[in-house]
């Protein structure tokens, strides 16, 4: 994959891996094994606290692993702050520091009551002739992609469209219910919620790129949600994405509060 098709997979993976915590004294800590047709190449860890001033952060580390090592070494630090705010996490500052081989960059992007009102890329990326610019229209009623997929306990999961903004590509998933499936890792043993989902990119990226039409095009990938009972919310402990290359699992390894 080119720079950015790794980049935005790196932000997917952000995105389908946070999980709060319950109070300011509870830190949940999660982490998860990332695999191509089984084969090893990625692990992730988050580490999420909750204050009591229901202000929150989740920080995160990605690094490339097994099969990945033998073409580039890839990592990720991203992390997100905002606060707890009629039962939905509401981000204010969201970043992503990616580097793949030499070459490194840093996305941040702030919020305010949901829509972004500044997204700087550091160092500036050269945009190709066929770029869709991101407009200001996209930019209203985003979620950020790491606490926006976590959901209160009493959330229809399967049941919504989220408009998910990276820090450079504004994407759709759109969420339908695919029944349940028993789930069980080191602090969960259970059903999770199984929902199918579509990939929709709306802009900020390049036209006719490969990897993203195959992934809008497939109807193949689907994200399971388990319940945090201490926490009393839904987040995701299982994920597959199609590629070209074969199928991206992500599973979650450890899922529980810690302290």
């Amino acid at each position: 994959m080119a720079h950015s098709g790794r980049r935005i997979f790196i932000s997917a993976i952000a995105a389908l891996l946070a999980i709060p915590a319950s109070a300011a004294e509870i830190q949940h800590r999660t982490v998860y094994r990332v695999a191509l047709a089984g084969l090893p190449i990625a692990r992730a860890a988050f580490l999420t606290q909750i204050e009591d001033d229901h202000s929150y952060k989740i920080a995160g580390d990605i690094n490339s692993a097994g099969l990945a090592d033998l073409v580039t070494t890839i990592s990720a630090k991203t992390s997100v702050t905002g606060v707890v705010r009629d039962d939905r996490l509401q981000a204010q500052k969201y970043s992503l520091y990616y580097k793949s081989g030499k070459k490194a960059r840093v996305y941040e992007v702030s919020y305010r009551d949901g829509n972004i009102i500044s997204a700087t890329t550091t160092p500036p990326p050269k945009r190709p002739k066929n770029w869709i610019d991101v407009t200001p229209r996209d930019m209203r009623s985003v979620l950020d992609p790491i606490s926006g997929l976590v959901f209160t306990g009493d959330t229809k999961v399967c049941s919504q469209t989220l408009p998910i903004f990276d820090g450079e590509t504004r994407m759709d998933l759109v969420l339908s219910p695919k029944g349940d499936e028993d789930f069980s890792t080191d602090g969960f043993k259970g059903k999770a919620v199984v929902c199918s989902v579509r990939f929709v990119p709306r802009s900020g990226y390049k036209k006719g790129r490969k990897d993203i039409d195959y992934l809008s095009k497939s109807d193949r990938m689907e994200i399971w949600f388990a319940k945090s009972e201490a926490a009393n919310v839904y987040a995701p402990v299982y994920v597959r994405i199609p590629t070209e290359y074969g199928m991206v699992t992500i599973t979650a390894v450890k899922y529980g509060s810690v302290g």
